[in-house]
Parts: structure tokens; C-alpha cells; sequence
């Protein structure tokens, strides 16, 4: 990184040493008239949010980050920034910790990130509208750099630490700048989705393997076989149907 600024060109940050939640620190910032491509860290993140509404506690030594972009793509496409900060935060991370890694870490549908099959990082995304009409997108991460939930987590979680792979949270965060400006470009407004679509089925986990979806009415087992081009989940079910799905919790494996 010494022949690189820390903030890729367009782009700033505001750092803080603790805060309930980076992405309603970017929210604020937004509706105060911020015109967005600003970065908020925090150290110490207490109410962070998780996807779906889950608490995600960021501990001291773990990085909390959020991204705050106005009006980034076009609505119908805005869904899929997802895939794109999943594929810049797993590129980041084999960037900062050595590409021996790249072969332990996938990516979970929709926006997890998994060190030998167990979270060590997850993505959330929000969106809104300004007064103007214009589309608020906040990408927020958090990563288990050093420490991780013990107990009460939907899927099992680790750390990097716990798993031999040190990683310090501002090395990671510069990294992660970077691969986030070079794949929004790559992106280009949801646009070029086909590209990043690519790139996220490369790194994935559990292509081609049994999983069972869990979703608010049903529970659907079956095989994981792709993304569709709006970045939902594609799977072939135990009865030969084929399914997309938008939303759900995954899980490897079946009988869960």
C-alpha cells in the first residue's frame, strides 16, 4: 500500500473511535446534505446492524465500516451492489492477508463472508430517498478481525485470528477502499452486473452442493446452482424444479 493513498481518488472518510452504528452514521450524513462516496469507520461499533435487523456488535479490533453512495445505479438496479461489495471485501482481504488464504475464504449467499466455512464477515445494505428524490445506498461491513459472537448466531462464526490468519482492521479497511472504487467501476452503475456476477460465482460457496433455504413461510431444500441476472439465488429443488429465491437464510447440507 505505500504507493497508494489510503482513499482511492473521489472518495473520503470520516473516522470515529466508537459508535452505536456506522450506516446511521451515513444516513445522518446524507440527510444533512452530504453528496456521498464518504467512508464512516468506528473502532468500536456498539448497535450495529446486521441483515435482516440483526444486531451486529462490533468489538474493538474488528473493522466497522460503512459506505455512503447517492444515487449509485438506477433503482432496478441498485439491488445487486450486494455482489459487488462481496467480491471487493473477499479481494481485500486475500490483499491484506496473503494469497494462500484465497482457497479457505468464500462467499456466502447473499452477503456473507466465510473463513473455512464459518462467518467472519457480513455485509448489509440500505437504501432510501432524499427529500430530492434521489436514492440513498448505505453498504455497511462488518468483519471479525480479532474476537466474534460466542453463542446466538444463525450460522456458526469465527474470526480471523481464531483461525490463524492475523489481520488488522485499518489494513484491511485501506484495502477494502480501493477494491470497492475498482468494482464499482467494474459495476458501472448495475450495468455490467454480468461481470460481477461472475466474479462472486468464482469465489462462492456451495455451487453445486445441497442446501436448504429457509424462508419466512417454507423451508426449500435442494441443489445450489447459480445466480440469476438479478443476483438471486438459482436452485434445483429435491422434485426437479428449478427456483429463484430473493431472500432467505441458507444453509449447507440439508436436515438442518
Amino acid at each position: 500500500m505505500a504507493d497508494r493513498p489510503a482513499l482511492p481518488a473521489g472518495f473520503r472518510r470520516r473516522a470515529f473511535d466508537a459508535l452505536p452504528s456506522t450506516n446511521t452514521e451515513a444516513f445522518t450524513a446524507a440527510r444533512d446534505g452530504d453528496p456521498g462516496n464518504i467512508w464512516f469507520t468506528a473502532a468500536e461499533q456498539t448497535e450495529g446492524r446486521g441483515r435482516r435487523g440483526r444486531v451486529w456488535v462490533g468489538a474493538r479490533g474488528n473493522m466497522a465500516a460503512s459506505l455512503l453512495l447517492i444515487d449509485p445505479a438506477p433503482p432496478a438496479n441498485a439491488a445487486t451492489i450486494s455482489f459487488v461489495a462481496g467480491v471487493a471485501l473477499h479481494q481485500a482481504a486475500i490483499d491484506a492477508t496473503g494469497p494462500a488464504i484465497a482457497e479457505r475464504l468464500r462467499l456466502k449467499w447473499p452477503n456473507d463472508l466465510l473463513l473455512d466455512r464459518l462467518k467472519v464477515a457480513g455485509i448489509s445494505v440500505e437504501g432510501d430517498r432524499l427529500a430530492d428524490g434521489r436514492f440513498i445506498v448505505v453498504i455497511g461491513f462488518g468483519v471479525n478481525c480479532v474476537a466474534h459472537p460466542e453463542a446466538d448466531t444463525v450460522h456458526p462464526a469465527s474470526d480471523f485470528d481464531a483461525r490463524g490468519v492475523p489481520l488488522a482492521a485499518e489494513s484491511l479497511f485501506e484495502r477494502l477502499a480501493h477494491r470497492m472504487a475498482d468494482e464499482l467501476t467494474r459495476w458501472d452503475r448495475g450495468d455490467n452486473f454480468r461481470a460481477i456476477r461472475g466474479a462472486w460465482l468464482a469465489r462462492s460457496a456451495g455451487l453445486g452442493e445441497p442446501i436448504r433455504v429457509n424462508l419466512p413461510e417454507r423451508t426449500i431444500d435442494g441443489r445450489f446452482d447459480s445466480l440469476d441476472d438479478d443476483g438471486r439465488l438459482v436452485l434445483t429443488r429435491l422434485d426437479g424444479v428449478r427456483e429463484a429465491v430473493s431472500a432467505g437464510d441458507v444453509f449447507f447440507g440439508s436436515g438442518h
